[in-house]
């Protein structure tokens, strides 16, 4: 059995935020919840997080996993203080405890599985995870032996000058065996620069203690600041777009385009430049989604186009062509092989079959059945400036340009609706309805404002 702690009391500060460093969003997640997704390989018994700044908003965004148990540090006084707080929670407990800091957001999770596979095998003490890095200013340094066994890790800001040109750091990133590890934790001492309690100071009091050092130093990459934030990013979004084109995905240009990793996309989709996908979003096969455009936890089905548009909470299906310039948007619901053309918005509205609103038209709170022709800049007036009402349109029907249907309102099937017209009462099936003033002609006709000329 296993364990795992995550440090997630900090503000951090360099962020230049009130909201917790910890539920920073990063690619659709926050980087506690990337951290707490990275230790599904090791499937652990308990999972436990140390909260301190503003405790209360760490546990209300985490409160999707039920089974997490809380820790309080109410003062910050180091990485060994915050593990201090165990104590009292992981009495009796005689396994491995897995210690993972809530900023280091970009650990794969076979990385964690090898850690805690080293650790077992070599029955240690603590297993720390290291990397080797080009420029490891910073960082705490790992000294070991030829069998990686670590004889010292030192503070950056404690290192001789000769010590810093060890480039092995220590990632902060542990495995412990949990009974020596209490053992030790009431003997660290803030015998140091920073007068705290550095977690690495037990490495003095266990044996044997193993350095496992990473493929892959981008993985320990931590988040001190919005630039180390963005940093991250990148890195994510390299491994998500890398991933893709290499199951089938074309992106035309990959630095222009981002998709979260949240996202599932099927062989054949073509991603155009520009394009953003985001959420919980599904794209089928054979769709080609942009140029310049933003798609957020929404179904596309299969051979759709979506063309320099907007699409959010939304569903459309096979066949149907999207844009240029549409807006869908608070559960939409597109059927097959429809066109939502330019300069479109709808809103919670439901579109049959073979159905076409094709430019200048906003539409919301309705429900279209199939073969419906949306002529250009027609508007459902679905608000009466307290509520909203709903509007149903019939298969088959037709309505021309410049239509207002004034909510709550039905136009049965095959109804024609005069260019125009605005429709405030119900209209039955096999209908025209027309509902305008008759034109009127007045020649020589002036204000009384203004004389007659000659």
């Amino acid at each position: 059995m296993v364990a795992v702690a995550i440090l997630a009391a900090g503000r951090g500060t360099r962020m230049k935020s009130d909201l917790p460093k910890v539920l920073h969003p990063l690619g659709g997640r926050t980087l506690v919840e990337r951290v707490l997704n990275s230790c599904q390989s090791i499937e652990p018994t308990r999972s436990l997080v140390i909260v301190g700044y503003k405790a209360q908003l760490v546990k209300q965004t985490l409160q999707k996993n039920p089974n997490l148990e809380y820790v309080e540090q109410t003062e910050q006084l180091g990485t060994g203080h915050a593990i201090q707080q165990l104590l009292p929670h992981l009495q009796g407990f005689n396994d491995d405890l897995v210690v993972l800091n809530g900023d280091v957001p970009l650990l794969r999770p076979e990385t964690l599985k090898n850690l805690l596979d080293i650790h077992i095998v070599n029955q240690n003490a603590a297993t720390i995870l290291t990397a080797r890095l080009p420029d490891p200013k910073g960082y705490g340094r790992v000294f070991c032996d030829q069998n990686n066994l670590v004889e010292q890790i030192i503070e950056d800001r404690d290192c001789t000058a000769a010590q810093k040109q060890n480039n092995r750091i220590n990632a902060g990133v542990y495995c412990f065996n949990w009974p020596k590890m209490a053992q030790v934790l009431p003997k660290l001492t803030t015998d140091n620069d920073q007068q705290e309690y550095y977690l690495t100071d037990v490495v003095k009091f266990l044996e044997p203690v193993m350095a496992y050092d990473v493929e892959d130093y981008l993985e320990i990459t931590g988040i001190n600041d919005r630039k180390q934030l963005a940093t991250a990013y990148k890195i994510l979004q390299t491994r998500v777009k890398d991933a893709w084109m290499t199951a089938g995905v074309t992106a035309l240009d990959p630095d222009s385009i981002t998709i979260d990793d949240t996202v599932e996309l099927q062989p054949d989709v073509i991603i155009e430049p520009q394009t953003h996908i985001r959420g919980n979003t599904f794209i089928g096969s054979g769709s080609r989604i942009g140029p310049g455009t933003s798609i957020e936890n929404s179904y596309i089905g299969e051979n759709v186009t979506v063309l320099y548009s907007v699409v959010t909470n939304s569903r459309v299906e096979s066949g149907s062509r999207i844009g240029p310039y549409a807006h869908l948007r608070g559960n939409v619901k597109i059927g097959q092989s429809c066109r939502i053309g330019n300069f479109v918005e709808l809103k919670k509205t439901e579109v049959g079959n073979n159905t076409n609103v094709a430019h200048l038209s906003y539409l919301g709170d309705a429900i279209l059945g199939d073969r419906v022709n949306i002529g250009a800049g027609t508007i459902t007036a679905n608000y009466d400036g307290t509520y909203k009402h709903p509007t149903t349109i019939g298969s088959g029907t037709k309505t021309g340009s410049n239509s207002v249907l004034v909510a709550p309102v039905n136009l049965g099937e095959d109804v024609n609706v005069a260019a125009g017209s605005v429709v405030t009462e119900d209209v039955p099936d096999d209908a025209l309805v027309i509902a305008r003033s008759r034109q009127v002609v007045k020649k020589g006709w002036r204000p009384k404002n203004e004389k007659k000329t000659e």
